[in-house]
């Protein structure tokens, strides 16, 4: 454990001297950090077979204990030492609308439901950059997570950072698989791992956006924790305990990835 913690230690030391105090430039290392995670998943689609598609609960379900825990530790909690609930609260509403209403705008495709958006836009994109469409959607919360921990504090970022790209590695190798089988595996490895630099895009952009208004923050940490919350629960949980789906591995997985979050949110501190 010392050992890892050093390690996450000599990460925010990195961090803090190529940044030299700047939040824009931290939370470009911390977004560039998530975007490589998820190309190393994405790459891993090159070394699959032609057998089916894995089975996802495990990954899915890491991701959302990460998730669900970073909203809180990350981001929720933090912000009501800040600045009290009425701030943190209008900011966790307004990211639960922005989510919606993007969801509801953009054509994309969920295992479980099936497609989502206009109905008029059905069909305009095939099934699999559907499915991909809709992982890509969720790294726009994510990304604004990263961006606003680090924004609030680089040993947050950092922590933010390390536990969602552990979990963006099975979602990067889940955005190349479905655009693998019709377009060839290297599209597939090159689209997943661009999906990652959308969460670097969203980091900077909230950072950016945050440096100049640093009063903003705690209304934007209650944005980025509820924007996260609505994605763990309307999508990610819905979708690992569907019907036919192995209710032991994504609890599991829900379990390891609050327990990762947990730690990583401590052993800096």
């Amino acid at each position: 454990m010392d050992s890892t913690t050093n390690f996450f230690s000599w990460l925010v030391e990195l961090v803090e001297s190529f940044s030299s105090g700047n939040p824009v430039l931290a939370s470009l290392f911390t977004g560039l950090l998530v975007a490589l995670t998820t190309s190393v998943g994405a790459l891993a689609v090159l070394l699959t077979g032609e057998e089916p598609e894995p089975r996802m609960e495990l990954a899915l379900g890491f991701s959302a204990g990460v998730m669900l825990v970073a909203s809180f530790t990350s981001l929720l909690l933090p912000a009501l030492r800040v600045a009290g609930f009425a701030r943190v609260a209008l900011g966790t509403a307004l990211g639960v609308l922005c989510i919606y209403a993007v969801e509801r705008y953009a054509p994309h495709e969920h295992l479980l439901r099936g497609y989502e958006g206009p109905p008029q836009l059905r069909g305009l994109l095939r099934k699999t950059w559907l499915l991909a469409l809709a992982i890509i959607i969720h790294n726009i919360p994510e990304g604004l997570s990263v961006g606003v921990a680090t924004t609030y504090s680089v040993v947050d970022g950092v922590a933010t950072a390390l536990a969602i790209g552990l979990q963006d590695i099975p979602e990067g190798l889940a955005v190349a698989l479905p655009v693998s089988k019709v377009q060839g595996r290297w599209v597939g490895a090159l689209v997943g791992a661009l999906s990652g630099l959308v969460e670097t895009a969203m980091s900077v952009l909230a950072a950016a956006i945050l440096a100049p208004l640093p009063g903003l923050l705690p209304l934007a940490m209650g944005f980025a924790g509820g924007s996260m919350l609505y994605v763990v629960l309307k999508e990610v949980v819905p979708e690992i305990y569907r019907e036919g789906s192995s209710e032991v591995k994504a609890s599991l997985g829900l379990l390891a990835g609050v327990y990762v979050m947990l730690f990583l949110d401590t052993a800096l501190q």
